[in-house]
């Protein structure tokens, strides 16, 4: 007799994603708009570079600090000529990788440290979420700063210093759900089966800790947008000539007065993304939890 037969396990009964949840989420508009707009955005920053006659270095100095809708630059170009529309889309690839890239790693640390400490307990958990502690009381913008400052700076050390500085509360939100879920019938029933300790965390337990992780991936992809820009707007994060709505918010600052277009677009870009993620987070979070439903 197999284990599904003696004992289903959690995610086997229910899942963390169902047609119920499915149903609590396409009822939140602002999710829906929010995927909408992600989408859209995503498409755009990989399809119009490719459709745009000027590349992110094409130099037109007879077009110099053009406004948008007024020539051939449909968004205006900088001080050197450049396009614009060319430059924010490619920033926005840039920038969305860093983001996604920065995400799948911290909820990979944070998943880890989370279920080590959740499943073994005692001492080992003490030990983890101490760690954990430590982290947490560093102010988050002074550590990346400090990182940003003594590592190389490159899209790849951008992803590792936002990571690093993102984990954290991803490995509570995973230690808290896996210190309940070890105390289930079904994980007693999987070592009366003999399965080992990691494949009791990493296939039994693991499935069901999926939605809180979700919804806090979703909520890091945000920040870390935030955390690119604001790194990059310093001078420490993506360095050019490859654009980021950071490193172009921060050559603009010197032209707000007289080209306020060279803030106002990447900024637009940035809020329109953050505020999308957010509102999938908030979407995700209520499909997730069954109190949603006492609620509508």
């Amino acid at each position: 007799m197999t284990m599904s037969e003696q004992a289903p396990t959690t995610s086997q009964t229910t899942g963390w994603w169902n047609a119920r949840m499915v149903r609590r989420f396409r009822s939140n508009r602002l999710a829906l708009a929010g995927v909408v707009a992600i989408g859209l955005l995503t498409l755009a920053c990989i399809v119009v570079p490719l459709l745009l006659p000027y590349g992110i270095l094409t130099v037109d100095i007879r077009e110099r600090f053009a406004p948008p809708f007024a020539g051939p630059h449909i968004l205006g170009t900088d001080p050197l000529g450049r396009d614009i529309a060319a430059r924010v889309f490619v920033a926005g690839q840039t920038s969305l990788t860093i983001a996604f890239a920065a995400m799948v790693l911290s909820i990979l640390i944070g998943t880890i440290v989370g279920i080590v400490a959740g499943y073994y307990g005692g001492i080992v958990r003490t030990v983890l979420m101490r760690i954990v502690d430590a982290f947490l009381s560093i102010p988050g913008i002074f550590l990346l700063l400090a990182l940003a400052a003594f590592i190389q700076p490159s899209p790849a050390m951008l992803v590792a210093i936002i990571a690093l500085a993102s984990w954290m509360e991803i490995a509570r939100i995973v230690q808290t759900e896996v210190s309940s879920l070890r105390e289930r019938d079904f994980i007693a029933a999987a070592r009366m089966l003999g399965l080992t300790n990691n494949r009791i965390m990493f296939t039994e337990i693991l499935p069901n800790c999926l939605g809180p992780v979700v919804v806090a991936g979703s909520l890091v992809v945000a920040r870390a947008i935030l955390t690119e820009a604001y790194v990059s707007f310093l001078g420490y994060g993506v360095q050019p000539p490859l654009p980021s709505w950071g490193n172009m918010l921060n050559g603009a600052q010197q032209y707000l007065t007289s080209a306020p277009w060279l803030a106002i677009i990447p900024g637009l870009a940035i809020t329109i993304a953050v505020a999308s993620f957010n509102f999938i987070g908030d979407g995700l979070r209520d499909a997730v939890d069954p109190r949603s439903d006492d609620r509508s």
